[in-house]
Order: C-alpha cells, then structure tokens, then sequence
C-alpha cells in the first residue's frame, strides 16, 4: 500500500473514530434527555390526577374520563391508577392492561416515589397523603413521541456520518496527494540521476519553507556530492595507477626486449639487468603504497599504545643512513606524565605515516639543505611539525596535493609516485590525527601534524 492511501485511510479512520464517539455522546444525552423528559410529564399526569380525585371530593370516574379527553392530551397506552395504604385499586377502575406488582407498590410506600418501566411503557408511583387517607398514584405509558424523535435523530446522525465519511476521503486523499507531492517529485529527480550524471543536484525550492522536505532534498544533494567526489576519485585513482603502473612493465619490457635483440657481453647484461631490477623496485615500492593506501583506508587504529616520541626516533632510524644526519629533531615542552605522549593504534600504519612525511622533505629538497622536526606538547595536544626547504608547492596545486598519484608539476623531475601523502593523511586521520600543508614556491613546505 502506498503512503498516500496509508495516511488516507489513517486520516479517515482517525477523524471517523471522533466522529463516531461524538454523535454517539449526542444521542446518548438526547436520550436520557427525552426519558427524563417523559418521566416528569408521568409525574404531572399523576399529581394532576391526585388533585382530581382526592382533592376534589371523589370525583366520579366517568366525569374524570371526561375532563382528562377534554383537557388532557392522552399519551400512548396511557395507563393510571389509584391505591389505597391496602394496595387496594380506588376511585378509578383497575385497567387490565397492565398488573402493577405489590413489590413495586410496597417500594412507593416505602420510597415516596419511584420511577420503572412496565414492559413497553414508563411509569412513576407517587405517595400522596390525603385527608381521607395514605394513597398510591400510579402513572404509566409509551413514550411514542420520544421513540421517533430519536429514531430520526439516528437517522440523521446516520446519515451525516456517512456523507461526512465520504467527504473526509475524499479530501484525505486530496491533502495526502498534496503533502507528497514533493516528495514525489524528489523521487523523480533521483530516479534520474545516473553514475554518469552525479553532478545534477535535487531542487530544495520544493517546498516554500525550512521543512522536513527541504531537509531531505539538502541531504539527498549532500550525498550526491559525496558520491561524485568518490567516483572522480575513483576515476583519477584508476587512470593514475594504470599509467603508473604500465611505465615501470613498459620501461623492463622494453630493456628485456633490447637485450635479446643480439648476443651482448657480460657487463652490457649485467646493465641492463640492473635497469630492468631497478624499474621492478620501483614497481614493487607503488603495489606497496597502493597496498597499504587500500589498508589505511579500510583498515582500524587498533594495536598496542604507542609513544609518539618514541615513533619519531624509530621513523628517522628508517630513513636511508646517508640522509639521516640531515634530520634535526628538536622536543620542546614535553609533559612529565609520559602517558599524554601516548595513543593507541597500528604502530607499522602510523610509523609508515610519520616516515612518508620525512622522506618526502629530504626528497623535495636540496641534498645538503636540513630537515627541521620540532616535537612538542601544548594544552592537551600532541604536534609534529616537519619543515623543510626545498622546492615548495605552488598555491594552486597545493588544494591537490591529498589526491593519490597527484604530482605537481616542478616535482616531476624527482621520483615518486605521488602516493606517500595521500597514504600518510589518511593513517594519521585513523588515528584521530590531523595533518595540514602549508608551502612556498621555492622557498619550501611545513607539514604540522596534531593529535
């Protein structure tokens, strides 16, 4: 079932549910209404006949008859009669349509006045003391008039209920139909877009107000921008690291293919095998950092509790020993408690990290120019910072410099792959890390690190 006729029938059988209570209350009230009514008409028939007859000397039954079909209008099966304290009929003949039961009479005595039904009629027995005597004045008839009246309020009451049920369906399917309508329509926009079409947004004018419906289409468009950053990424990730990928076979392919051109001598194989050695280290070093890209991407910072100090001195010891002495560590403002020094993660993951950001300093500048790493402790925060000066980054390639295999353009004569900063963000990240790049055309790069 659709939401549309799920709220329409909610809404229908909600607002039939009041109604029916409602013109329930209303004809319960009406009816005890009109039998209370009744009653005390009863009531009047009664003291009216004890008045007649036992105020007025005994008037004759005849003359009663007469004067109650003059004065009187008669109710259905109308039905009166007078006690004696014996339970004795008096004055007025018994009727035999009805046999009023001595329990009932002996209450009256008891209670004064008492109301009951006898079968299809309502009556009242009033006690009244006269002169003459203690007497029991019965009254009694249908309620003919009472009955129709609310017959026909039942059947109005009946019909209102049917024609407002109606009427409320067809509105309910109306205002159902309207309130969804936008997100009909959202679902329409989305139902268009296409891997090939990510950059189209939904429209949030949709609705004239800050609404669920306006929320919902800033939410779809957010995940659209998402997905579009994933699958540009994914794009230049694939197209980059086959072309990275196929320069190194290409390049060993070509110098295999060279050498078996002809018959060379021992030192021109053992060149050339050197070449072809160096191409697969370099191919073996990008399926490592493409591995270990995948690892820190899906990969958790669980492991042993890792002192950051400690991880620094083991980084620089996994520099090449020639390009150690140009590291200058410096460790300022460290805590007395070594426990703050502390996080918990991946140590290889993490140590991986902090060694990309060293080599890439001591990569992308001069061979005697030093590498400046400052360690410290401040308000609760661990920082790292490595600096250097070497070549710098340029401002517009700088927003770059996070996506794998990006290489800006003044780095292309150095040898990389562009993956180790992608990969050492997205570990330091899984460490609750964050690593920002500030740089210099020519003058140099800072890479500050803060947990």
């Amino acid at each position: 079932m659709t939401i549309r006729n799920r709220l329409t029938w909610l809404f229908l059988g909600l607002v039939a549910f009041i109604l029916l209570a409602a013109m329930s209350v209303v004809y319960i009230l009406q009816a005890d209404y009109t039998h209370e009514e009744f009653h005390q008409r009863l009531r009047d028939r009664a003291e009216v006949t004890g008045y007649v007859f036992l105020e007025q000397d005994e008037l004759r039954a005849d003359a009663f008859r007469a004067f109650q079909h003059r004065y009187l209008r008669t109710l259905t099966g109308e039905v009166l009669q007078i006690y004696n304290s014996k339970l004795e009929p008096r004055f007025i003949e018994e009727d035999q349509r009805i046999k009023i039961p001595e329990n009932i009479l002996t209450r009256i005595l008891v209670e004064k006045e008492v109301y009951f039904d006898l079968g299809p009629r309502q009556a009242v027995g009033l006690f009244y003391n006269d002169n003459q005597g203690e007497y029991i004045i019965v009254a009694a008839a249908i309620n003919h008039s009472g009955a129709a009246r609310l017959k026909y309020l039942a059947t109005i009451l009946f019909s209102i209920f049917v024609l407002s049920l109606v009427v409320i369906y067809v509105a309910g399917r109306v205002f159902a139909g309207r309130a969804l309508a936008p997100i009909a329509a959202v679902n329409d926009q989305v139902d268009r877009i296409t891997a090939q079409d990510l950059h189209l947004r939904v429209n949030e004018q949709l609705s004239n107000e800050q609404d669920e419906l306006t929320r919902l289409a800033h939410t779809f468009n957010r995940m659209l921008e998402r997905l579009e950053d994933g699958f540009e990424t994914q794009r230049t990730f694939v197209s980059n690291a086959s072309h990275e990928l196929r320069t190194p076979l290409t390049a060993t392919i070509g110098e295999i293919q060279v050498l078996l051109t002809r018959e060379r001598t021992i030192a021109s194989y053992q060149e050339g095998l050197a070449s072809v050695l160096h191409e697969l280290q370099q191919l073996k070093s990008l399926i490592n950092n493409l591995l270990e890209l995948t690892q820190a991407s899906t990969g958790s910072a669980t492991g042993d509790n890792i002192r950051l100090d400690e991880l620094l001195w083991e980084a620089r010891e996994a520099v090449a020993p020639d390009q150690r002495r140009r590291l200058k560590i410096t460790l300022n403002e460290l805590p007395e408690d070594p426990s703050y020094l502390e996080i918990h993660g991946n140590r290889q993951l993490l140590g991986r990290a902090i060694t990309n950001l060293l080599d890439n300093a001591l990569k992308y500048s001069g061979p005697d120019k030093p590498v400046l790493i400052n360690f410290s402790h401040r308000d609760g925060h661990n920082y790292l910072r490595v600096e250097d000066h070497g070549i710098g980054i340029g401002e517009k390639e700088l927003p770059q410099i996070f996506q794998p295999f990006f290489r800006a353009d003044n780095a292309r004569g150095v040898t990389g792959h562009g993956v180790g900063l992608p990969l050492a963000r997205r570990i330091l990240e899984l460490h609750g890390g964050t690593l920002r790049i500030t740089s210099q055309l020519g003058q140099g790069t800072v890479a500050e690190v803060i947990f």
